[in-house]
């Protein structure tokens, strides 16, 4: 059974991928310093799954907690690295706190890796890197455009460090998996989405609003150039999204890897603006949703969604789960945290 290491496995994705890991017979490590995540978690995992992953709270931008860690868990097969702060906002007023957090910490993590006979690394990469891209759906041909933001910034370095390491060190292969809008929650409804604070991503925000938490949701912009005037995005259910990380692992524990470095979009390769969401959310838990279309948002895009060929022909992977099962998942995810 391979020991996999997982940082911020008390996350989102991350809690969502560990699941799928230990469903699929692997021995889980996590390593999380609960910044943004909660130790219930763990009895969510545990509840789906049956078993409790090994879990080490540890901050990741000290060194010497990194090198001790591996020390202790020398037989560690591939590591999945999520952890990493990502509000855009948040990014532009704290950069250094983005690039301490979200660069140091992979430095660290890659420096140890070097040591190991064999190293196989997954990157909780994102579609930020692509900006506006010229040409839709986003192929991984597409050019890297200059980072809007900070956090942005961090997932472009964050590849080309991997990209150049890669390079150097025989011994390691890695895959970046670049996500477009990971939404929904897990059907047992024992894991899901937990924003801290004010929520940055729009469906914690809907959800929020539906149960009474939030008054109203804003709409940012009515006048970019789509078919409604929203901003579109491809909204891919987590559980989807955890699956390709256990599907991308595997490619590399068993040499299928084509290069020693690859790249892979996530999405569904559909795009949906975002009254799209607002429907499907509607439709999926029956309530009417306070909403109000305001000015733009600095910063936003106007369209972003996937090509998958790449992903679906290379990794035999596709997503199967609709944005109406989404909505229903989150929206029940919800109705649960408030209970």
């Amino acid at each position: 059974m391979d020991k996999v290491l997982v940082t911020g496995g008390l996350g989102f994705i991350g809690s969502h991928t560990v699941v799928e890991l230990q469903n699929e017979g692997y021995e889980v490590v996590i390593i999380d310093d609960l910044s943004n995540s909660s130790i219930k978690v763990l009895d969510g995992i545990t509840a789906i799954t049956g078993k409790t992953p090994i879990f080490e709270k540890l901050d990741l931008k000290e060194k010497a907690e990194v090198e001790a860690f591996f020390a202790k868990h020398n037989d560690i097969k591939g590591v999945i690295h999520f952890a990493a702060s990502k509000a855009v906002g948040e990014s532009v007023k704290e950069p250094l706190l983005y690039y301490e957090n979200n660069i140091g910490t992979l430095v660290y993590i890659l420096k140890e890796l070097r040591k190991l006979p064999k190293a196989n690394f997954i990157f909780s990469s994102s579609c930020t890197v692509y900006g506006q891209a010229d040409e839709l759906p986003i192929t991984e041909n597409a050019p890297v455009k200059q980072a809007e933001s900070p956090y942005g910034n961090t997932k472009q370095i964050g590849e080309e460090i991997i990209s150049d390491t890669c390079k150097a060190i025989p011994n390691l292969k890695a895959i970046a998996l670049r996500y477009f809008n990971p939404v929904g929650a897990h059907e047992s409804t024992e894991i899901g989405e937990l924003p801290i604070g004010v929520p940055q991503n729009l469906v914690p925000f809907i959800t929020q609003t539906a149960i009474g938490l939030r008054e109203q949701l804003s709409v940012f912009g009515d006048d970019y150039p789509t078919p409604d005037g929203t901003c579109i995005r491809d909204y891919i259910h987590v559980v989807d999204l955890a699956k390709a990380h256990v599907i991308a692992l595997e490619r590399l524990l068993n040499n299928k890897n084509k290069e020693r470095y690859e790249t892979f979009n996530l999405g569904t390769g559909k795009g949906s603006s975002v009254l799209d969401v607002i429907k499907s959310f509607e439709k999926a838990s029956g309530k009417k949703l306070n909403y109000k279309k305001v000015g733009r948002r600095e910063g936003d895009i106007i369209s972003a969604y996937a090509d998958t060929k790449k992903a679906n022909n290379e990794l035999g992977w596709e997503t199967k789960l609709t944005l109406d099962e989404a909505m229903l998942s989150a929206w029940k995810w919800e109705q649960k945290v408030r209970s």
